[in-house]
C-alpha cells in the first residue's frame, strides 16, 4: 500500500496543509508571546526553560485541538490521559500564569483554525502587555523595606530600643514576626518599614548594631519587587 504524502485529507476533518498552518501559526504567535515575556520581565527569576515551554505549550495545544476536533470521545480520552501529569515546579509570579493561559488560548484558536482570531489576539494582548510595562501601570510609588534585627535572647527586652531607632529613621513601621534563631540563643524581630527621605539603609543598620550587642541587622530594600 503506497503512502500519500500530498495535501490529502488525513482524518476526514483536516489536511496536511491544515496541520502545517495550525502548528506554524501557533509557533509564530507563541514566539511573539515569548519575546514579549522576555522584554517585560523585571525580576531575577527569569527562566529560559519557562520561555521555551511557552512555545512548546502553544504548539502542543494546537495539536491537541486538531486531534480532538469535534469528537467528544477523543476529548474525554485526552482529559483522562493528561490527568496523570503532575507539575512540581512552583510558579513564582502571577503574571507567569497569565502567559501560560495566553499561549494555551492562542494554541486553541490555531488548532480550531480560527487563524485571524489567533493573530489579532496575539498582537493586541502583547501590545497591551508592552504598554503596561512601558508606562508602569498600577505601580506603587511608596517603597517599603523589611528590617530584621537579631538580639540576645537572655539580655532583656530589646523591643523598646529597636522601636526608638525605627522612630528616628522611618516614617512608619510595624512588627511582623518574632522568632528564635541559633537554637534559642538569639531572637529575631522582623519589621516592615518606610525609611524617611534621605535616610540610607546603612545608617539604620549602624544604629541597630549599636543596641543589639553587635548581632546581625538587615535592611531589605525592594523586597516587593524581587523574588526571594
Amino acid at each position: 500500500m503506497e503512502l500519500d504524502f500530498g495535501l490529502t485529507d488525513l482524518s476526514g476533518t483536516f489536511s496536511v496543509l491544515d496541520v502545517l498552518l495550525a502548528l506554524g501559526l501557533a509557533l509564530v504567535c507563541a514566539l511573539v508571546v515569548a519575546w514579549t515575556y522576555r522584554a517585560t520581565h523585571r525580576n531575577i527569576s527569569y527562566s529560559q526553560s519557562y520561555v521555551q515551554t511557552l512555545i512548546i505549550l502553544g504548539m502542543l495545544i494546537a495539536l491537541i485541538m486538531l486531534v480532538v476536533g469535534s469528537n467528544i470521545a477523543r476529548a474525554f480520552a485526552l482529559v483522562g490521559a493528561l490527568s496523570v501529569v503532575r507539575f512540581r515546579n512552583a510558579i513564582k509570579e502571577t503574571r507567569d500564569v497569565g502567559f501560560i493561559f495566553l499561549v494555551m488560548a492562542i494554541g486553541m484558536a490555531c488548532g480550531t483554525r480560527f487563524y485571524t482570531l489567533a493573530i489579532l489576539a496575539t498582537l493586541l494582548i502583547c501590545a497591551v502587555i508592552l504598554v503596561m510595562h512601558k508606562l508602569n501601570w498600577f505601580a506603587m510609588n511608596v517603597q517599603r523595606q523589611v528590617v530584621k534585627v537579631q538580639v540576645p535572647a537572655d539580655d532583656g527586652d530589646h523591643a523598646p530600643r529597636i522601636a526608638d531607632v525605627l522612630i528616628r529613621f522611618t516614617e512608619e513601621f510595624e512588627l511582623i514576626s518574632t522568632e528564635s534563631v541559633r537554637g534559642g540563643a538569639l531572637m529575631e524581630h522582623s519589621y516592615t518599614a518606610r525609611l524617611k527621605r534621605g535616610v540610607e539603609p546603612s545608617e539604620v543598620i549602624e544604629a541597630l548594631r549599636g543596641i543589639n550587642a553587635g548581632q546581625k541587622a538587615t535592611v531589605l530594600t525592594g523586597y516587593d519587587q524581587t523574588d526571594m
